[in-house]
């Protein structure tokens, strides 16, 4: 095959391995900043240079043939391979540089990762950033992340990932409300309760505990909560548990920004089990080496959030 020859069909290449990890031309075409017609009219012309045909197309979904999905595995590993020699020899021209795109959760990335971007901007102005705030889950590969950030008990093991700092879950309520409604003595009595409550897929929702201290150190409770108001986003429920509406758990990064007294915790000897999970992390899908814009972007992160989020004083 000529140089000539050879260039259209590598990059119409690369454009099937992204195919491959979108399933969807719109998508594909999104993250390589092209049309969606230019996607389709290119994958046509691949389809024509290999003699098979590659993509499955209907109207609901896009699938590789059993020689596309072949095609696109091998390129994937051979682009990645010149994605990371081009990103050491990169590494060597001195500054960091390049692009970086970054998934947080809405609360905790608008209340503790962006203020701290323009200090991080001003110290690598050759790096450039994309902050997507968003509660749900994204495939970082799939969706072209560098990093997520994101609270877990532990990381996927596909994943590289660094700890940012522990995080966990707190049990609040205004005074006011405990002025009308009284104050919790154990776990149970959450169930007489206005509870509000984190959006979960199923109606049903329970709380788990473990006992900190007293004659019964780690003793496990759960009950089912029931309330006026779910919200998949732990402002809201900030909000709500300062008008007085409930008590909520709270994520430690949302409750911290709470003034003094505005609060209290409820339950204080017992622990919340398996919520939001103890750790910040950043995670990025695995490779060989890092990126040193990504690398620096976490050694930021690190330093940034190093303390925690230690609750006001209630």
């Amino acid at each position: 095959m000529s140089t000539a020859a050879a260039h259209p069909v590598f990059s119409d290449l690369y454009l099937l391995t992204v195919l491959a990890q979108t399933r969807s031309y719109t998508q594909a075409a999104r993250r390589l900043a092209v049309s969606k017609a230019s996607v389709s009219m290119r994958i046509a012309e691949l389809e024509r240079a290999a003699g098979v045909p590659l993509v499955r197309r209907t109207t609901r979904s896009v699938t590789l043939t059993e020689a596309g999905q072949q095609l696109a595995d091998e390129a994937h590993i051979a682009f990645n391979r010149i994605e990371q020699s081009f990103a050491g020899v990169r590494d060597l021209a001195g500054s960091p540089r390049g692009l970086v795109r970054v998934t947080a959760p809405v609360a905790l990335g608008r209340q503790h990762v962006a203020p701290t971007l323009a200090a991080f901007l001003r110290s690598y102005p050759e790096i450039r950033l994309e902050l997507d705030l968003s509660d749900r889950f994204v495939n970082l590969a799939q969706e072209g992340f560098d990093l997520a950030i994101r609270h877990a008990h532990a990381p996927p093991d596909t994943h590289v990932a660094w700890q940012l700092c522990a995080s966990r879950s707190v049990l609040v309520a205004s005074p006011d409300y405990l002025r009308r409604h009284g104050v919790p003595a154990q776990p149970a009595d959450l169930a007489q309760h206005a509870c509000l409550l984190y959006l979960r897929d199923t109606a049903a929702q329970s709380w788990s505990f473990e006992r900190k201290a007293g004659r019964k150190p780690g003793e496990r409770a759960i009950v089912t909560v029931n309330g006026p108001l779910r919200a998949n986003n732990s402002e809201v429920l900030r909000e709500a548990v300062l008008g007085g509406l409930g008590i909520g758990l709270l994520p430690d990064f949302t409750a911290s920004l709470l003034k003094p007294r505005s609060i209290v915790e409820v339950l204080p000897q017992w622990r919340p089990q398996g919520f939001f999970g103890e750790h910040l992390f950043a995670i990025r899908p695995w490779t060989p080496q890092v990126p040193r814009a990504v690398q620096c972007l976490v050694d930021h992160l690190r330093a940034s959030l190093a303390g925690g989020f230690a609750l006001a004083q209630t």
